[in-house]
């Protein structure tokens, strides 16, 4: 079970292990209040993909198509996920941005899901 929430809401019981999926560590929160039990800053967009993307929901289908591209090249990445997700039957995909459709843990949860 694959799960998506942002960061920067209350850790839950519900979470099972959870990983942060962003390059950069989220603004203004500590590691205590983060709950990450793991960060996975390689599994994020390139810098020049995410400096591009903006998170502007008008490239959001550009930005899909090449960050499953850039994940297609993270193979032990992906194969890491799905391996912590048998492991801990649930797994909740971390992101700090203010979009909850649009962001690098939707895509991630999707290709996870093929």
């Amino acid at each position: 079970m694959i799960n998506i929430r942002r960061v920067y809401e209350p850790k839950s019981a519900e979470d099972g292990y959870r990983v942060l999926v962003d390059r950069l560590w989220p603004r203004g929160l500590s590691k205590e209040k983060a709950g990450v039990d793991l960060w996975m800053k390689e599994i994020g967009p390139s810098n020049e993909l995410r400096k591009w993307f903006s998170h502007d929901p008008a490239k959001w289908s550009e930005f899909k198509t090449k960050y499953i591209k850039e994940l297609k090249d993270k193979p032990d990445l992906i194969a890491q996920l799905k391996d912590l997700e048998k492991q801990h039957k649930k797994l909740t995909l971390l992101y700090g941005a203010h979009d909850e459709e649009h962001n690098q843990a939707v895509v991630i949860a999707e290709v996870l899901a093929k």
